[in-house]
């Protein structure tokens, strides 16, 4: 019975067929891959626990704009501006941990591992070292060939519910899809600016006592911090888990959207399940977590394995 359950839980974990990626896909022509970015990703989180909110963001960014493609990593230079120069991507941060992944792969197997696996692989290790949940990656990524900040179009955190939904379904995800993803704002931060508005002046959504206290952090900007930072989740800040949806339901949540998730209609039966039920809220996070990780991926003989993410490849003459 137990072999019987760990498989159907599996199976609903880990679709069958995911656009010609594959579980083990480094098994031969790099054995450690795998180990290889956990250790990196390890050595990280021992001294900053929030490299794992870090890497959900630049996962997200990545997927979310021309598929999971690492496209997010690529340095702009004197010729041509790259999707980091974009305004959402300015803040994105964590590159120097893939690079050290890339670099520790490449003095091992030269040339087999994408950077669009690497940012993969590094966030499910970092989610699952956050005490979330560990989920099999399927791998077989390759790297983009194209990075342009004018097509970095992402879901504000001032939309409403149905808003946001538009750019997820636009990516095949479905509401519970949407409301799952955004459950990483458990290990989430964000500056000032993109709340002042809610604390400023009287807010029905917000709690009062959350309100001071995030008038008090935003007053203290400086010159040398002139946009501060608050946890997403004033609970617990550094774990993925589920208390997230629990603080939104206390009128908790920082951002707007998180917390109209618990007060729209086509949301908050979701929240009001993941706030009941940590283990379901685990479940569903793999699930959508390697759904998001499907998105327009490159495959086979499309894009190149970088040498450097940070580059694109050297063009070859013909």
């Amino acid at each position: 019975m137990r072999l019987k359950v760990t498989f159907v839980l599996f199976l609903l974990i880990l679709p069958l067929a995911l656009a010609n990626l594959r579980v083990g896909f480094y098994r031969r022509s790099c054995p450690n891959a795998e180990s290889i970015v956990r250790a990196a990703v390890r050595r990280r989180l021992s001294r900053d626990k929030s490299i794992t909110a870090a890497l959900l963001r630049m996962h997200f960014h990545d997927c979310f704009v021309r598929g999971c493609d690492a496209s997010i990593l690529i340095d702009s230079n004197s010729k041509s501006s790259s999707e980091k120069d974009a305004g959402p991507n300015l803040t994105v941060r964590g590159f120097e941990l893939i690079d050290e992944a890339k670099k520790a792969l490449e003095a091992t197997c030269p040339s087999k591992v994408s950077c669009a696996d690497i940012i993969t692989l590094a966030t499910r290790d970092a989610v699952f070292l956050s005490g979330g949940p560990f989920y099999f990656v399927p791998t077989g990524r390759r790297d983009s060939l194209v990075s342009d900040p004018d097509e970095v179009n992402l879901p504000g955190p001032t939309l409403t519910v149905s808003e946001a939904f538009q750019a997820f379904r636009a990516k095949n995800m479905s509401m519970d899809d949407m409301v799952t993803l955004l459950g990483a704002h458990t290990v989430g931060v964000a500056h000032c600016s993109f709340f002042l508005d809610r604390i400023t002046r009287p807010d029905p959504t917000m709690d009062r006592g959350l309100a001071a206290k995030l008038r008090s952090i935003c007053g203290a900007a400086s010159g040398t911090n002139p946009d501060p930072t608050a946890f997403l989740d004033q609970a617990t800040a550094f774990a993925v888990d589920n208390q997230f949806f629990k603080q939104i339901g206390l009128k908790r949540g920082v951002m707007k959207i998180d917390q109209e998730l618990a007060n729209d209609p086509l949301s908050r039966r979701i929240v009001s399940g993941f706030a009941a039920n940590a283990t379901l809220f685990r479940t569903r996070f793999a699930q959508a977590m390697v759904k998001m990780g499907n998105i327009q991926v490159l495959v086979g003989k499309a894009g190149e394995i970088r040498k450097n993410c940070r580059v694109f490849n050297p063009r070859r003459r013909i």
